[in-house]
């Protein structure tokens, strides 16, 4: 193995010395690890692992939208010979990240976020400008030339690696961080972008200031790359403003394009929060109303929800549990693939019932493959207990990961969480319908604070919703003027 490794650093280095390339933005030499017909590859292979992840959203108006202003964009980029694809995917979180080679996604919070289409487009130029001026390929060189020891690592978990945190490396693309060059120079080519197809660069910078105050009313988690731990956002601001005005005067933008009204319109009854029907975590317990399941989540455990699979950790990550769907026809067939699949060797394992439904349950532990032997000496022990679930036509694999050596810590959680598996019956959780944003017509003018008020807006939520709407409860707002409320 150490020769393995040995050899592909040689290799890695050899590359290294012919690796130069042409910026396309810059027209400087980069050092790079990959050709482009390699990174239209990388992200034609790792799309599908992102739409598995986040889902598309169901809303052709929109994909049609995010499509005709990409295609319009990239044809005005340093890099307009690529295929770029762009969609908008059903997550909740605030974000818009972007792929080597032409593939740019924006989530629907961030698109419920937009307050115009000017601000959707500066955003839109940026993550354009993250694929043309070839940053995730420089990152990624960076990353495959610091990581060989990482990579040897992973190689002893095969198959299991990809329930852990460090094995996300299939989606690790779209979320590798980017410096401080890196995003001002984003912004500078989405100004230049989004203000060559005709919009107020400007607005750019005022989202930057929404994003700002959600960071601040509910900390970091879900800001975007392009927001946190990078160029202060003032000087951003600024900087952004300035460029803008150059951008005007250059292409003599008398009357550059905000359309406000317009893309509010478009955005109205769009998903807001989680959607329950994909799956809601309420009082430590995750509902599943279309499947119609529920099991219990440990407390101060923290969980992700995605298409494909239910994943819960405590806060120390040295263990987690997922559930997914098992292929199989039977409890048996499916747990005999799973232990082939995952080479486990299995310690215990009984049939069984859980709240009537028929089950097998399992703890193995992962034998080390021909060759690792000497590697697996260096490296924890991993064991698992997993419950195969027969309920309907479906099997619902629930399984929890730790080393051997914390099995027994993490092992009542597990055992609590998959024995507690059960038909949801409840009609409130059955029921539970999502909240969506819903564009208003002021009928008086009045301050934001009082506006939201006649629309029934709870206290506490008033806030929220100032942000939502990129205003101040304070603002006053005139008759006619669109807004944003959140409702059922």
């Amino acid at each position: 193995m150490k020769k393995i490794i040995l050899t592909g650093f040689t290799v890695a280095s050899l590359l290294l010395v012919n690796a130069c390339a042409t910026n396309p933005v810059t027209g400087k030499k980069d050092i790079v690890l990959m050709s482009e017909s390699q990174e239209i590859a990388l992200g034609a292979q790792s799309d599908p692992a992102v739409l598995a992840q986040f889902g598309l959203y169901q809303d052709p108006k929109m994909q049609a939208f995010i499509q005709q202003k990409g295609q319009a964009m990239a044809a005005v980029s340093h890099r307009s010979n690529l295929e770029y694809e762009f969609k908008v995917v059903d997550s909740p979180v605030i974000n818009a990240f972007a792929l080597p080679g032409g593939y740019v996604y924006f989530t629907r919070g961030i698109m419920a976020h937009f307050n115009n289409e000017a601000q959707f487009a500066g955003v839109l130029g940026h993550e354009i400008g993250h694929i043309t001026a070839r940053h995730s390929v420089q990152q990624q060189t960076k990353s495959m030339l610091g990581q060989v020891g990482l990579i040897a690592g992973m190689i002893a978990l095969p198959g299991l690696a990809q329930y852990g945190e460090a094995a996300s490396q299939g989606l690790g693309l779209l979320f590798l961080k980017f410096g401080r060059d890196d995003e001002r120079e984003s912004d500078r080519l989405g100004v230049e972008y989004s203000s060559k197809i005709g919009y107020d660069a400007s607005e750019m910078a005022d989202f930057f200031q929404t994003l700002q105050r959600q960071q601040q009313a509910s900390g970091s988690e879900g800001i975007p790359d392009m927001l946190s731990s990078h160029p202060n956002p003032g000087d951003r601001y600024e900087t952004v403003h300035q460029l803008a005005a150059e951008w005007k005067q250059k292409l003599s933008l008398a009357n550059p394009q905000v359309n406000r009204n317009n893309y509010l319109k478009m955005i109205d009854g769009i998903v807001y929060g989680e959607d329950p029907k994909q799956g809601f975590v309420e009082n430590n317990v995750f509902y599943h109303p279309e499947l119609k399941f529920s099991f219990p989540i440990p407390a101060n455990w923290q969980h992700m929800n995605s298409p494909q699979q239910f994943q819960m950790a405590p806060q120390d990550g040295k263990a987690m549990m997922s559930l997914s769907l098992a292929p199989g026809e039977t409890l048996e067939a499916a747990a005999q693939q799973m232990v082939q699949q995952y080479n486990l060797q299995v310690l215990e394992s009984k049939n069984t019932t859980v709240n009537g439904l028929q089950a097998i349950a399992f703890i193995a532990d992962q034998k080390p493959q021909e060759g690792q032997q000497q590697q697996q000496q260096q490296q924890p022990a991993i064991r698992l207990m997993t419950y195969l679930i027969k309920y309907g036509t479906n099997i619902y694999n629930i399984m929890g990961i730790s080393t051997a050596t914390n099995f027994n810590t993490y092992a009542p959680a597990f055992s609590n969480t998959m024995q507690n598996f059960a038909v949801l019956t409840a009609p409130d959780k059955l029921n539970r319908q999502p909240e969506r944003v819903r564009i208003k017509t002021v009928g008086q003018g009045s301050t934001l604070a009082q506006i939201l008020q006649n629309y029934n807006v709870p206290q506490q939520r008033r806030e929220e919703m100032a942000i939502l709407n990129g205003m101040q409860l304070s603002d006053r707002i005139e008759k006619g003027t669109l807004i944003k409320v959140v409702e059922k």
